[in-house]
């Protein structure tokens, strides 16, 4: 677009068309009001486990209305539902999918973020970040939605993305920071999956390394 105006006009715009006209040309009777309302309340979750639950008291409505929703959300490609990935390691695994509202330019509208300066001041930034950069490397991947997976386990140790290859444990963490370091989290992520190689996405300007098996990866390096 010529302008961050221009570009959130034209976002708005197609919210409203796809909520307006193309959910109900696919056969969804969900009132337009009410799904555009559900979908801003799925952006402050994003990047999140989704307690279906938790979520379904705050809106209102039962468990099974919000997966219904989140269905219809999901097979029109508007939000991402990546599923844990269970091993038993004698952990206790997280066992709730994270979500992820696809399209960062469609997330930063639903919230009303307009333009760079405003993102860069919300405390969704970081969140924005990781949907963003997770959505390009799932993409680069090329792997099936469900051949997909997050790590994580309840004492903190995760990794955003894993996915198999080869026969070889593969995944990816995504860092909003100018250095990201080594911690804890990646140490065990690196034991626990036996994993072939950790990158941890940021945006920098420069690939190192950081230990066997893990190295930094900027955004733009990332294909």
């Amino acid at each position: 677009a010529e302008s961050e105006a221009q570009s959130k006009r034209w976002r708005d715009q197609y919210i409203a068309s796809f909520l307006e006209r193309d959910i109900p040309q696919l056969g969804f009777t969900i009132p337009a009001a009410t799904l555009r309302r559900f979908w801003v309340m799925l952006c402050h979750y994003h990047g999140q486990v989704l307690n279906y639950a938790e979520f379904a008291r705050s809106f209102g409505v039962s468990d099974m209305t919000i997966r219904r929703y989140l269905e219809v959300l999901e097979g029109t490609f508007m939000v991402r539902l990546l599923q844990p990935w269970h091993v038993n390691l004698g952990k206790r695994l997280v066992k709730r999918p994270k979500l992820y509202v696809r399209d960062s330019g469609l997330f930063h509208s639903l919230l009303a973020i307009s333009t760079a300066h405003e993102l860069a001041t919300h405390n969704k930034l970081g969140a924005s970040w990781e949907g963003f950069a997770l959505e390009q490397a799932a993409r680069l991947i090329g792997k099936r939605r469900e051949e997909l997976f997050f790590w994580a386990t309840h004492v903190g140790a995760e990794v955003d993305l894993f996915w198999q290859e080869q026969g070889c444990n593969w995944a990816i963490e995504v860092k909003y920071s100018s250095t990201p370091r080594l911690t804890p989290s990646m140490t065990s992520a690196l034991r626990d999956l036996d994993l072939e190689h950790l990158w941890i996405l940021y945006p920098g300007d420069k690939a190192y390394a950081l230990g066997p098996r893990v190295s930094t990866l900027p955004l733009q390096a990332l294909a």
